[in-house]
């Protein structure tokens, strides 16, 4: 499933690690100003330290935040989901929440991210970002992984949905089909793969058709020859049947 931070509260790391092997998901470190677009209140720009824009969206679990404890004015430490926008083929990231415990909970000073804490296999700085997915296309030519990632579904009811995540970077052969677990930074308005883990091949699902064919493959009609055909004469029906001979009418006999 695609990791929940929780807003980046109650965790003593921002990104705390995978809670099962093979859980997808996508998610980052980004520290940066955002600025909201006037047309919409979700939507915006986000302008990080080295002067790279953005587009940005607001989750709206984030929006209370804003209104209560956030200065926009000012950069802040943020927890975002990467997209691929594959009509421009441009980065956005999704705002899920925010890094900030000294401001936002002094209380809880153990919320304050330790050198002891950071782990460099997990996003704990500015740029650091966790891609868990199925790549499904890698080009060593054009230097391109795209990673396929599951979304966890907000209701029991809904299937899972899927996106695709275009990653710069190379992998070994024989990449494609498996699941990977890589560490990605932002380097110039795209991610780049810096390292990586192959944890193992994905199962390969029969579709529908495969499932019927192979249930009824060693299942052959009976031929209609089979059934009439007589032991004695196995070969009988191979051939037209002759018509039954019609013997000539007596012929009338003329009285003496």
């Amino acid at each position: 499933m695609l990791s929940s931070p929780d807003n980046g509260l109650h965790n003593p790391i921002p990104i705390p690690p995978p809670s099962h092997p093979r859980q997808y998901r996508a998610i980052g470190l980004i520290e940066g100003q955002y600025q909201r677009s006037q047309e919409h209140q979700t939507r915006g720009i986000l302008i990080t330290k080295d002067g790279t824009i953005i587009d940005t969206v607001v989750l709206g679990k984030v929006l209370s935040l804003f209104k209560k404890h956030i200065d926009l004015d000012k950069p802040h430490l943020w927890i975002v989901y990467p997209r691929t926008r594959f009509a421009n083929d441009q980065l956005q990231l999704q705002i899920a929440g925010v890094w900030e415990p000294e401001t936002l909970y002094p209380e809880k000073t153990h919320l304050s991210l330790s050198s002891e804490q950071v782990n460099p296999e997990f996003p704990s700085q500015s740029g650091d970002f966790s891609i868990r997915g199925q790549v499904v296309y890698a080009s060593h030519q054009k230097k391109i992984v795209i990673v396929k990632i599951r979304q966890f579904p907000k209701h029991p009811s809904e299937k899972p949905k899927f996106f695709k995540l275009k990653l710069l970077g190379t992998l070994p052969d024989k990449a494609v089909g498996c699941f990977w677990e890589l560490q990605v930074q932002l380097i110039d308005n795209h991610l780049t793969i810096t390292t990586g883990i192959n944890l193992g091949q994905m199962q390969k699902k029969q579709g529908k058709y495969a499932k019927k064919r192979s249930a009824t493959q060693f299942r052959p009609k009976p031929s209609p020859s089979n059934r009439d055909r007589s032991p004695s004469s196995p070969h009988s029906l191979d051939r037209p049947r002759p018509s039954p001979r019609r013997l000539p009418l007596p012929k009338p006999m003329k009285p003496k």
